[in-house]
């Protein structure tokens, strides 16, 4: 049976999330808080046909962190605001489930829902960075195993608010009088470990049930919540078997949980660097790569264990033992990164500047670029990828040079197939669960 068509998504990130390319002269140095930055960006995207426009958040910076970190938007409002100038690209925003309340989370939610015509999805984190807990009150971080058992009720309750109504339950009738079906009105009246949530949510369900679920956690928690839950996993994979292992342990996780493969798309995500001859790709990746000081890398490698000093150790020798350090942290990243530098006998130099400037594969001309995407597709490597440049010409180029190879060659689509994400992605709209009771009842 042939694949489905490839899906595309566009990560849209300020100056970016490499520690250093604000510096390189084509980067606006307030992208990130630039309403028309993400704006061009977001119609660039969707006159590419892409599914979906992504924005990362986090909850804790320092110091140390990356420039983009220090000063951007909040997801929701800058993603309210593309929804006006936008009409059929998805628009899904990050947010913690360890650090918010899912009625809360539910309705903002609901509204960019109804805001965008049914466009909306959340990426659902569990926020790995310990320091998040000290600009939320007196509680500690909680574990990592603790933060995704918290995820999962919250999505339980996020869900069941968003069955809150059924379809058909605001009657609207001027001549009666009558503005909704009361029978047709349900509070969750959920009791939990950690939630305790009446309802009914004050929003009813969109043109697409509700905003489609995306997951980003690649450790063993993360990956089971994805199979249970989401509707997307946004992933990074290295290498093209990597990627195909991580893709058949979360759908075979997915049938075993009782759903199908087709239910939930893999994304991962990628960073091409396109010229028009090799020597032009290679020569772009090396204007980025020479504005990293290794002060600067060594800063980077530490965000992902809590914002570790690394620089307390020598740098031509081989990478440090730091024992459990990152182990609350990013710990799918943090395990990889340990476990490649005693494979390869890296030293601390070599790791810190392999993180700040990664080389991955997709580097080179429109035809290889292509060539990689339809390989990883075909050989059930992705569903699709999220890319995300480091330059704002990175997707430009992507949409001009690789988007018309993929169409010609019949993997991506030249035209919307449908106006809501769900519709685009190709996943289910989840029936209202009082509407289904009442139908089998």
């Amino acid at each position: 049976m042939a694949r489905k068509q490839l899906k595309l998504g566009a990560m849209i990130h300020g100056v970016g999330g490499h520690v250093s390319a604000w510096r390189h002269p084509e980067v606006p140095t307030d992208a990130s808080v630039s309403f028309p930055f993400y704006r061009k960006q977001a119609l660039k995207a969707e006159e590419g046909k892409f599914d979906l426009v992504f924005i990362a958040d986090g909850l804790y910076i320092n110091e140390k962190s990356i420039p983009h970190f220090l000063n951007r938007f909040e997801p929701l409002t800058i993603l309210s605001a593309l929804a006006a100038v936008t009409s059929r690209i998805g628009l899904v925003g990050t947010l913690s489930t360890s650090y918010s309340l899912p009625f809360t989370v539910a309705r903002q939610f609901g509204s960019l829902d109804h805001i965008s015509g049914g466009r909306a999805g959340w990426n659902v984190v569990t926020s790995p960075l310990e320091g998040s807990a000290l600009n939320y009150g007196d509680k500690p971080h909680p574990s990592h195993d603790e933060r995704y058992q918290i995820a999962e009720e919250f999505l339980e309750v996020a869900n069941g608010l968003w069955d809150s109504w059924e379809d058909d339950a605001f009657v609207r009738d001027k001549e009666t009088g009558v503005f909704f079906d009361p029978a047709k009105m349900h509070r969750l009246n959920h009791k939990g470990k950690y939630f305790s949530v009446q309802g009914p949510l004050n929003i009813a369900r969109s043109r697409q049930g509700r905003p489609v679920i995306f997951q980003a956690g690649s450790s063993e928690s993360g990956k089971t919540l994805a199979a249970k839950k989401a509707d997307a996993v946004f992933t990074g994979s290295e290498t093209l078997e990597e990627a195909k292992a991580f893709y058949a342990d979360v759908k075979q996780r997915a049938v075993s949980f009782g759903r199908s493969e087709d239910d939930i798309v893999i994304l991962p995500g990628i960073n091409p660097i396109i010229g028009r001859t090799e020597e032009e790709a290679e020569r772009k990746y090396e204007e980025i790569a020479n504005l990293v000081t290794i002060e600067k890398a060594l800063d980077y490698l530490g965000r992902f264990f809590d914002h570790f000093d690394f620089s307390q150790f020598p740098l031509d020798e081989p990478f440090p033992d730091i024992g459990d350090v990152g182990k609350n942290s990013f710990r799918s990243n943090t395990d990889k990164i340990k476990r490649i530098a005693k494979e390869q006998n890296l030293t601390l130099r070599q790791v810190a500047l392999r993180s700040a400037t990664p080389r991955g594969e997709f580097i080179g001309t429109p035809e290889k670029i292509a060539d990689l995407i339809q390989r990883w597709h075909e050989e059930k490597a992705a569903d699709g990828f999220i890319i995300h440049s480091h330059l704002p010409s990175g997707l430009h180029d992507f949409v001009d040079l690789v988007v018309p190879i993929l169409q010609r060659r019949g993997i991506f689509r030249k035209e919307y197939e449908a106006d809501t994400l769900r519709g685009n992605l190709g996943v289910p709209i989840p029936p209202n669960r009082y509407t289904l009771a009442r139908v089998n009842g």
